[in-house]
């Protein structure tokens, strides 16, 4: 049995007996772990155990990216598994320190989301019929999502507490309970006042505390509202996948691409952190790499 195996075995155990992971957890760890001392010999054969600097696995993480062309969650779980590993070692009193330790795990390349344009939410919302008796609620609440940015947990959860009309403002109550004040469109006003005129009657007390309601004077339910968006998507003829988070998408995008600071939109998005709403700036850039090869002359 080699060094680097005896170790992987000490190491198992250790997950096993005094970790409590489950036998499937503890193949797939040592497995990972394999898989970097398999690449270390057949890169570096004489490096053993103690010789494992911060640089070889750094070599090792690009083997990964590059010549693996390994998704960046896989090479996040093997460094996971390899810095592991080499902490029990430090703890076991083989090593003085891991040379994992100031190796950040690769960031997930989060897919960016697909927006409507200007004209693809203008003839979505087009397509609703005011004269169907949910018609005047379905356009309100399309309004409500794009110009104000809405999740569409906070679209059915809007309370009449929430809308002030007279200031033109509506109270967010959002993630992890954090609150935030976004302004109504002239537009979203309109809607809303139009909806309010014929609003079903609520089926009990709670349930006239909130806005949008179903023919049956429920709460309306998040799948309702996915369903009205996906099908005056569809009834617009727009081949996309969308939710209502799509309108939400557009939202932010919309912004930016007409001057709107990435921290003015963080805050009507009512995100923590300014990165969560960066990912719209790529999506600007996307847009302004289309219109440049739509109309730049070549």
């Amino acid at each position: 049995m080699t060094t680097w195996q005896r170790y992987i075995d000490r190491w198992a155990s250790h997950l096993t007996f005094e970790r409590g992971l489950a036998d499937n957890s503890v193949e797939a760890y040592t497995h990972d772990v394999e898989a970097f001392v398999e690449w270390l010999q057949g890169v570096y054969p004489s490096v053993e155990v103690p010789d494992v600097s911060e640089e070889i696995v750094g070599e090792w993480l690009a083997h990964l990216a590059g010549t693996m062309q390994m998704a960046r969650t896989s090479q996040a779980r093997m460094l996971s598994a390899l810095k592991s590993f080499f902490r029990h070692l430090v703890f076991s009193g083989v090593l003085e320190a891991s040379p994992c330790a100031q190796i950040r795990n690769p960031k997930e390349q989060r897919p960016l989301p697909d927006v409507l344009s200007v004209e693809e939410i203008d003839a979505a919302m087009a397509t609703i019929d005011l004269s169907a008796p949910a018609g005047h609620r379905d356009r309100a609440m399309l309004e409500m999502l794009y110009s104000l940015g809405l999740r569409v947990s906070e679209l059915t959860s809007l309370r009449f507490s929430d809308v002030n009309i007279k200031e033109q403002v509506v109270s967010i109550v959002g993630k992890g309970g954090k609150q935030r004040l976004v302004p109504m469109s002239p537009e979203a006003i309109r809607q809303l006042k139009l909806y309010l005129s014929c609003r079903p009657t609520p089926a009990t007390a709670d349930d006239s505390n909130y806005i949008f309601l179903n023919l049956r004077g429920g709460r309306i339910s998040r799948m309702s509202v996915f369903n009205v968006v996906k099908k005056a998507v569809a009834d617009a003829g727009i081949h996309k996948t969308v939710s209502p988070h799509t309108l939400r998408h557009s939202f932010a995008t919309h912004l930016l691409q007409g001057g709107a600071d990435v921290r003015q939109v963080q805050e009507l998005l009512g995100h923590s952190n300014v990165t969560t709403t960066e990912i719209y700036t790529h999506l600007d850039r996307e847009y302004l790499h289309a219109a440049l090869e739509e109309f730049l002359p070549l």
